[in-house]
């Protein structure tokens, strides 16, 4: 990430966990969701078919590792993302995407850094439909704040939080 710019806008707006929850929770009922949430945590993920993401992207994201994702949500490399953000952009919008929705283990760090960086994409493009946001507290946030967040989480190992 040292060797991509900082983002023009270094504290982009935020999400709490409760609202991204909410978020979920409206959405596991309807059949089409415009907000993706992308994980930037180091986690690595194997892609394989399966999950109905709008009309345009089918995929599932399975962890290699037991740090569990939440449900749903997109694992990419943080550090091949600035370059991508472009296609990323265009591959969403078509997708009908309005909210994303950026994290990491704190999102102080990369999820921000990703947040600012798209942010500047949108005014570059000079889009205001969309919006770039970060969910605060993180997924570390997000997995110490009891049942109701961790049955969110796939494959959740709570031995691993513990240690965190």
């Amino acid at each position: 990430h040292t060797a991509y710019p900082a983002p023009r806008n270094p504290e982009p707006a935020g999400l709490s966990r409760e609202e991204v929850l909410a978020m979920l929770k409206v959405e596991s009922s309807s059949s089409f969701r415009d907000f993706i949430l992308v994980d930037l945590c180091r986690t690595d993920h194997e892609v394989r078919p399966g999950f109905s993401f709008g009309s345009a992207i089918t995929l599932i994201l399975t962890p290699i590792t037991r740090a569990a994702p939440i449900r749903g949500s997109v694992n990419l490399p943080a550090q091949s993302l600035y370059p991508t953000l472009p296609t990323l952009y265009s591959v969403l919008k078509a997708a009908g995407m309005r909210k994303f929705i950026w994290c990491c283990s704190s999102s102080r760090g990369r999820g921000n850094r990703a947040a600012g960086w798209f942010v500047d994409h949108l005014s570059d493009r000079g889009d205001s439909d969309m919006q770039s946001l970060v969910l605060v507290d993180g997924i570390k946030g997000w997995a110490t704040a009891g049942p109701e967040y961790t049955q969110w989480m796939d494959e959740y190992d709570e031995s691993v939080w513990l240690k965190s």
